[in-house]
């Protein structure tokens, strides 16, 4: 005589959500593990800040002393394109390179919340390329006087007009890097993302002039022309003919470029397949 037991039906637990956090910390081991990154964040800090030393030297050599501080000995062009340069390529990469890899898939299958996972990317390559900027920045600033100070022609950080100009390159390389990351996730192609990243932020610029309204609108509309009004100290001559950038407008440029990229990044995740 056979005696039948019930079988306790089961249920299948369903895995936890992951939390913003969870993204955060992932999002962050995954930057580092690129072997690369931290070699290219050290060697780029030395180029901005070396070229900050040739550019100083050359103009204390020259027995220019300046009676003011005089923020592109501070904060050359040269060195601070190639950060814009350098932060926009290894923004793009974040994504370009699970795209390339095919880990995007396993990435979207783990957090089907395409649209926090681009913010988590975002918030960790922001808050990378933030303390990135700093750094290059301050040094910058404290080699160059450092230097002008066998003139007798330093300034301390807290001289005035300083500290427009050091904000404002400290954050061109988050804002760089987040229009990167932005660009990565619509274009999805690494030599595409570069192309339009170096057009857009070093390329375009200088194809426009100010002495016309419309040409000096979008001119001023870029981040290029944008850092290089906020750490222009002097005021534009009145007199003048040319269509000069304001300082709200700079920084609403700075604000708008990665605002809109990342917002557009965040649609398209969720409107496509991966």
């Amino acid at each position: 005589m056979t005696t039948l037991t019930s079988v306790p039906r089961t249920t299948p637990v369903a895995a936890p959500t992951a939390r913003f956090r969870d993204l955060l910390a992932s999002e962050w081991i995954k930057m580092w593990s690129l072997r690369s990154t931290s070699w290219t964040i050290a060697l780029t800090v030395l180029f901005v800040i070396g070229s900050t030393v040739v550019a100083t030297s050359s103009d204390a050599a020259a027995g220019s002393a300046p009676a003011d501080f005089r923020p592109f000995d501070a904060y050359p062009p040269a060195g601070y394109w190639t950060l814009m340069l350098v932060a926009s390529s290894i923004g793009a990469l974040t994504v370009v390179s699970e795209y390339h890899s095919g880990l995007i898939r396993t990435t979207t299958v783990a957090v089907p919340a395409r649209g926090s996972l681009v913010l988590a990317k975002a918030a960790v390559t922001a808050a990378l390329w933030t303390v990135v900027g700093t750094v290059a920045a301050t040094g910058s600033f404290l080699v160059s006087q450092a230097l002008l100070d066998g003139q007798h022609a330093g300034v301390p950080i807290t001289h005035p007009g300083v500290l427009r100009p050091l904000l404002a390159s400290a954050l061109l390389a988050p804002v760089c890097a987040l229009v990167g990351l932005g660009l990565g996730v619509l274009i999805r192609h690494a030599a595409g993302t570069m192309v339009t990243s170096v057009f857009a932020l070093l390329m375009l610029p200088p194809m426009f002039s100010e002495s016309n309204r419309w040409s000096a609108d979008i001119k001023h509309a870029l981040v290029s022309a944008a850092w290089t009004r906020l750490i222009q100290t002097w005021e534009p001559d009145p007199g003048s003919l040319a269509y000069s950038a304001t300082v709200p407008g700079s920084w609403a440029v700075y604000l708008l470029w990665p605002l809109l990229t990342v917002a557009l990044a965040v649609f398209a995740v969720r409107r496509r397949d991966v």
